[in-house]
């Protein structure tokens, strides 16, 4: 049966002229397969808004993040924060983690893959995204990029195995999406002043280049040396 997709906010299912459009609906695509693989009682784990809340059918939805000093959190969904070490929950307490764009961001992963495989039941299913060709985001927050190997390494010697690994998009697509990033920040930003101007430029720009992207992945050889995601998912030995 195919998985009903549902009020996915607009920046994390975007249209062709989203100045993020091919990182986001490639990760789209790939949550979209692989999230009928999460049942029970799953934690989003750094669940932020929890964008993609409605593709995951479960019976339990928990939402867990890290509550930074000085953070408010009056706009988000979070429904438990922990301290940033310790998940405060008994072992084998969740039947599926789901985690999208969270690894960058935490400083101390070593310490936290364990707690990930403590709260996780045995033969329980974690999927995670985490980006690799992307710049520095929500800084000063951003920590690191994985390969695909540091990101079996790390799963296996944790007691994960890794049931499915895939990269999202390819050469052609990244240097696509970092020229479009450098042009909504850096170029086009100089037309604020301007809205018309500025609202024209950045749907021909991106819609263009989005669009180009798009046909010549097709046509050149397809390689992922150079790719957005990763997406992997795993379950507890």
């Amino acid at each position: 049966m195919a998985h009903v997709i549902r009020n996915i906010p607009a920046a994390f299912n975007p249209g062709i002229t989203h100045p993020l459009f091919l990182i986001r609906s490639n990760l789209h695509r790939a949550i979209s397969d692989l999230a009928p693989s999460l049942k029970g009682r799953m934690m989003d784990f750094g669940c932020g808004l929890k964008p993609y809340r409605s593709m995951l059918d479960v019976d339990e939805y928990i939402g867990v993040d890290y509550q930074a000093e000085g953070e408010t959190y009056e706009q988000s969904a979070v429904d438990v924060f922990y301290d940033g070490r310790t998940l405060p929950f008994p072992d084998g307490h969740f039947d599926s983690i789901f985690s999208s764009e969270v690894f960058e961001h935490i400083f101390n992963l070593s310490e936290i893959l364990p707690e990930l495989h403590r709260v996780l039941k045995p033969g329980g299913k974690i999927l995670i995204t985490c980006p690799f060709a992307f710049g520095e985001h929500e800084i000063p927050s951003d920590f690191a990029r994985y390969t695909s190997f540091a990101m079996q390494h790390m799963l296996t010697s944790q007691g994960f195995r890794i049931l499915e690994q895939r990269k999202t998009g390819g050469n052609v697509e990244v240097l696509t999406q970092l020229r479009i990033v450098y042009w909504n920040l850096h170029i086009l930003s100089g037309l604020k002043d301007i809205p018309v101007v500025r609202s024209v430029a950045r749907i021909l720009f991106f819609g263009l280049n989005n669009l180009w992207a798009l046909v010549i992945s097709r046509i050149l050889p397809f390689r992922q040396d150079l790719y957005l995601n990763n997406v992997v998912l795993a379950e507890r030995v």
